[in-house]
């Protein structure tokens, strides 16, 4: 067998170190040079006309960033990759490459906040109508299909609360109307779900977050199959979405990693998960891989493994102090820092907010806390999280 074969046989830590990269190509040197290019020379005015050649703009990739594409290749099982400056532009570029003027675009409500904040002003600006939708709808989303539909955007599990989606079911039904199907993957990774496997189009992940990993760099991929491949490619290179080398370089170091943080990560995240059921203070823990978890069954089918974030619902029905107790919890912690995004190796926390739902509706126990499980002991995470119900207590 070659070494391309064996390393396709091989367990993910081990590929993660190989792929993306072969140091041959670059005199032996382990991580890739970091290529800063605008302009780009060419031999002669045949060859430049023609564009015939591997790189023609900076715009278009480096060689930096077609290793961290190539790597997210061999994760996702795609026909190709496009690496953009943030896991925003990740999610909203297939919408431009897909939607056009009168299109119809149906939305998880679960969705990651600036994607909504996206569709109900630029692309409302556009011409483009969005129907937001349950994420427990599953096939019967075939229902909410217009004529004119022409994207199904999931998110599993959704963002703050969690929710799992019936990604073969949708799928199925979004093809039948003659839609493309997005999922934004950043929680799982490709590591735990690979979603071209389960009927999705194109693949998104803010790689800001567990590739990237250590909380530095604005980064996103996005991966598609062979028929969206090429639309994607030509919004990439028409927009100029284009991502620095030097993200993409630390974005490829962190992915060699991945695993293993990964592991860690998610191992604390649901041991914490387990304990928290049993907290005085704590209504709900939303995280998939509970079995107390409505979508836990299908987290078990389609899914791995959990990575390291999740919720929890504090026990305070009464509206009007959501805000105070959510704010007690959070000025009482001493290890959780209190910062948005998450994948990185610090525990994160912040009180959630779910008001602009329509569907998918907010906890109604009390106010959601997200938590990012970071690298730190699990012990010492916990404590902090007893001083934080302990404030609320109190307050």
């Amino acid at each position: 067998m070659s070494k391309k074969d064996y390393l396709a046989q091989a367990g993910v830590n081990t590929r993660l170190t190989k792929i993306g990269y072969e140091p041959r190509s670059f005199h032996g040197f382990v991580n890739p040079p970091v290529v800063h290019a605008s302009t780009v020379l060419f031999p002669d005015a045949g060859t430049m006309e023609r564009g015939d050649q591997a790189y023609t703009y900076g715009t278009r990739g480096t060689p930096t960033t077609d290793a961290l594409a190539s790597a997210m290749d061999a994760l996702e099982g795609s026909a190709g990759t496009v690496v953009v400056p943030s896991g925003l532009v990740a999610v909203t570029l297939p919408f431009l490459a897909c939607l056009s003027a009168g299109d119809h675009a149906l939305v998880v409500d679960s969705v990651y906040g600036p994607t909504r904040r996206f569709c109900d002003t630029m692309l409302k600006r556009l011409g483009i109508e969005i129907t937001y939708y349950d994420p427990m709808i599953g096939a019967d989303i075939a229902s909410l299909m217009q004529p004119n539909t022409r994207l199904v955007h999931t998110e599993a599990p959704g963002s703050n609360t969690f929710e799992m989606q019936d990604i073969p079911a949708i799928a199925k039904a979004a093809h039948a109307g003659g839609a493309v199907v997005t999922l934004d993957n950043t929680w799982a990774t490709p590591l735990y779900f690979r979603p071209l496997e389960h009927g999705v189009d194109i693949s998104i992940h803010a790689a800001t977050k567990y590739p990237s990993g250590h909380s530095d760099t604005l980064i996103g991929t996005v991966s598609a199959n062979e028929q969206w491949w090429p639309k994607l490619h030509d919004a990439f290179v028409t927009l100029g979405v284009c991502t620095s080398s030097e993200d993409a370089y630390t974005t490829l170091r962190g992915l060699r990693t991945m695993g293993v943080r990964l592991e860690r990560h998610a191992s604390s995240a649901l041991s914490l998960a387990r304990e928290l059921e049993t907290r005085a203070g704590v209504a709900r823990v939303l995280h998939p891989a509970l079995e107390s978890f409505p979508g836990h069954a299908l987290w078990k089918r389609d899914f791995s493994g959990s990575s390291g974030i999740f919720s929890i619902v504090l026990d305070i029905p009464d509206q009007a102090r959501h805000k105070p107790a959510a704010h007690a919890f959070l000025d009482a912690l001493q290890f959780f820092g209190l910062g948005y995004s998450w994948g990185g190796y610090q525990s994160l926390a912040v009180h959630v907010w779910l008001a602009d739902r329509t569907v998918a509706k907010a906890p109604a126990e009390g106010p959601v806390i997200r938590l990012q499980i970071g690298l730190e002991d699990a012990e010492d995470l916990l404590a902090d999280i007893d001083r934080g119900l302990a404030a609320v207590r109190s307050a």
